[in-house]
């Protein structure tokens, strides 16, 4: 365990404390906006079709928008909490991504977005707080797979993935969306919490899940960046791999 990072902060990442829980609660009441109107009008087709067809699709985008209140929450407290800090522990990327792609399968399949899970080769363990880093994988995927169709791609296609860098172990969600670059997130960091849609290039919507993956992430002392893989453009986040000895 360590200090939470405040190396953003003069790069227009999120503030710390209560602002950082006033702009994330903006954000996500936006965001509520949609799937409760989704759910609204599939409810008022089904009655109107006196059809019991729409249910599953209701109950994925109840689902996914009580996931996303649940990790605002999560996030807020982190943020509200100054001096809270994550208990770290080994934790197996390949396993939390895992995790992360089965939560977000149903809401991939609502979109017409295919997962796909990439996690080649042997990464080890890392120093993370388990549901901290699956709870910022799955806000940062909430936003992603609501984004991806009606943006101009090759495909759409997400692919959950690992991978090394000189710093340690990538975990990320990678696409052929050429719009997740540095210069998106910088400017969405510095407009949230002050238009409606701060990640214009990439999101009709407010991007909450980008912004409640980055508190998140922040309290374990890392932060959400662009990453490249395999010709992919992507958001994830660095972690230390874990070099204590492990007894057999």
């Amino acid at each position: 365990m360590g200090q939470r990072s405040r190396k953003l902060a003069a790069t227009g990442a999120l503030p710390a404390g209560r602002q950082v829980s006033e702009q994330l609660l903006l954000a996500v009441s936006e965001q509520m906006k949609l799937p409760f109107l989704q759910i609204a009008r599939a409810a008022e087709y089904g009655q109107l079709q006196q059809s019991t067809e729409t249910l599953p699709d209701i109950q994925t985008t109840a689902d996914a928008a009580i996931r996303l209140l649940d990790n605002y929450l999560f996030g807020a407290r982190l943020g509200l909490e100054e001096q809270y800090a994550l208990e770290l522990e080994p934790v197996s990327v390949s396993s939390v991504l895992y995790d992360a792609g089965q939560e977000l399968d149903q809401l991939a399949k609502l979109y017409g977005v295919e997962l796909e899970l990439n996690v080649a080769g042997k990464f080890g363990t890392v120093m993370a707080n388990r549901q901290a880093l699956q709870s910022a994988l799955i806000s940062l995927g909430y936003t992603l797979i609501e984004a991806l169709p009606s943006l101009q791609t090759k495909d759409h296609k997400l692919q959950l993935a690992a991978h090394r860098c000189r710093y340690g172990i990538v975990a990320g969600m990678y696409s052929s969306v050429e719009q997740l670059t540095a210069d998106a997130l910088r400017a969405g960091r510095k407009l949230h919490g002050h238009i409606r849609q701060p990640l214009a290039t990439l999101t009709h919507s407010s991007g909450a899940g980008v912004f409640v993956a980055d508190t998140i992430l922040q309290a374990m002392d890392s932060e959400l960046t662009p990453t490249r893989h395999h010709r992919l453009f992507g958001l994830g986040t660095v972690l230390k791999p874990n070099h204590q000895i492990q007894l057999v």
